[in-house]
């Protein structure tokens, strides 16, 4: 099994960063970590990657004039490394145009809602607000446009009377951290692919499957 290369990008605890990792220590998880980034020097989450015996590297982008000649100096990293593929786990940079083409289809991200529901920030507050019973996370491949990439992966949550921000996003991330690695793995494994600005899967799926809330 040829195992793809993956850097994961950070900027703090990164832990959907922590996930990735435990999955890629199995021998059967087609994808290895090869390395940690981040554009804080500070972020905690290098410490546990080095821990982990994954190599790390700090881009500071405040060293840098603007966001396309930070950008420049990341892209030129992650091709010393011989990366094949990104995961955005906490990474607090908007991405210039150029670098989310540059790695069109080999950069994913984790989202907190039920995408295309609640792109952009304050996720939890938004769905609570609306009165949904439905919440949740979703992966997706990285575009310019803002949370607006094809869909990998999503999982969903019930939102249950006397709910707050922080309840609410507390099982949201138990989730997170299941789909990050199973959306990577079908896409390293080449269960999905990206086809035409679709995601396709080269496998059946069982249509009877429901969610209800309540339940």
């Amino acid at each position: 099994m040829t195992r793809r290369r993956v850097a994961i990008l950070i900027s703090g605890r990164g832990s959907n960063m922590v996930s990735l990792i435990e999955a890629a220590s199995r021998p059967d998880f087609p994808a290895e970590i090869a390395l940690v980034l981040s554009n804080r020097p500070d972020a905690a989450g290098l410490e546990h990657a080095r821990a982990a015996g994954i190599a790390t590297l700090a881009i500071d982008h405040k060293a840098f004039p603007d966001r396309e000649t930070f950008d420049r100096a990341m892209d030129a990293a992650l091709k010393e490394h011989d990366i094949a593929f990104i995961c955005l786990a906490g990474f607090m940079r908007v991405l210039t145009d150029g670098f989310v083409e540059r790695w069109s289809g080999k950069m994913i991200n984790i989202h907190p809602s039920l995408l295309p529901l609640y792109r952009g920030t304050r996720t939890h507050r938004r769905a609570l607000d609306d009165g949904v019973l439905l919440h949740g996370c979703t992966v997706h491949f990285v575009v310019p446009e803002l949370d607006a990439g094809p869909i990998i992966a999503q999982a969903a949550v019930p939102v249950v009377p006397g709910d707050t921000e922080e309840s609410l996003a507390a099982r949201v991330i138990v989730q997170e951290r299941i789909l990050y690695p199973q959306a990577l793995r079908t896409i390293c494994d080449g269960t999905a692919r990206l086809d035409n600005g679709r995601v396709v899967f080269s496998r059946d799926w069982d249509a009877n499957g429901t969610l209800h809330s309540p339940g």
